[in-house]
């Protein structure tokens, strides 16, 4: 009982995350299934992807009801990672626990700083759809790391598109949020498929009542949005993966 009504909370949170944000979530699902669920490592990254593709995708439709996704930007972010996301789901399998462990760290401090650092300026570079054409390079290689570090740590990724989308192509923060999820949702897909056939068990029992919680928290997450600034999401999301990030560090040097 204890443990569902934790998947249930970490769930709420992961969604909330994810539907304000359009990323960051994920980054804390992985942790939350490790530290509070015991989960392995690689256990954990198989049912954060499995959790993250559900919740996006169930977000991605709410904010496309709102207009607030931009499908062709999402669509290169989207394809220039479809490979790395399978390369990386594979290689996963490989890993040792600890090179896992310390990647997520990594990437939670990474993404935490980002989170607090101030976004750029709305409207400081070109906007819409014409700016992937000339900023094309860097969009998709933007994707493509993204999509490598969903397949091996079974993060979305979307702590890092919101902001290229914003700073590179010149979205709006909405649709930039939007269009991050429609990203998130390919590179899990991919990511999953690619981990199709590995030995690693999937626990139902705590899985289904985390991405239950995660579902449905993102459409609050998504409402939440709308009425706290965006800087205010992003830097308290921020400062908590930071102490996760931390906490996974102590951890590992213990």
């Amino acid at each position: 009982m204890l443990t569902a009504l934790t998947a249930l909370a970490a769930g709420a949170v992961v969604g909330l995350a994810l539907g304000a944000l359009g990323g960051g979530g994920s980054v804390l699902a992985v942790p939350a299934l490790i530290y509070l669920l015991g989960f392995s490592p690689a256990a954990a990254a198989t049912a954060s992807l499995l959790i993250v593709l559900g919740t996006a995708a169930t977000a991605l439709y709410g904010h496309a009801r709102d207009g607030q996704v931009r499908w062709r930007t999402g669509a290169v972010f989207a394809a220039a990672g479809l490979v790395p996301a399978a390369l990386g789901g594979l290689l996963s399998a490989q890993l040792p626990d600890w090179l896992l462990t310390l990647g997520f760290a990594v990437v939670a401090g990474f993404a935490a700083i980002r989170m607090v650092r101030r976004a750029a300026p709305e409207g400081a570079h070109p906007a819409g759809e014409q700016a992937v054409r000339r900023s094309g390079t860097a969009v998709a290689g933007a994707g493509a790391g993204l999509g490598a570090v969903t397949g091996v740590l079974g993060v979305g990724g979307g702590f890092l598109t919101v902001p290229a989308l914003v700073q590179v192509v010149g979205l709006r923060m909405r649709p930039a949020v939007g269009t991050s999820l429609l990203v998130v949702a390919v590179n899990a897909l991919v990511a999953l498929l690619a981990r199709s056939g590995s030995p690693v068990p999937v626990d139902w029992a705590v899985v289904a009542p985390f991405a239950g919680a995660a579902i449905l928290a993102a459409w609050d997450g998504r409402r939440l949005a709308s009425r706290i600034p965006a800087d205010a999401l992003r830097r308290a999301f921020g400062v908590v993966l930071l102490v996760v990030a931390a906490l996974m560090l102590v951890d590992l040097a213990v």
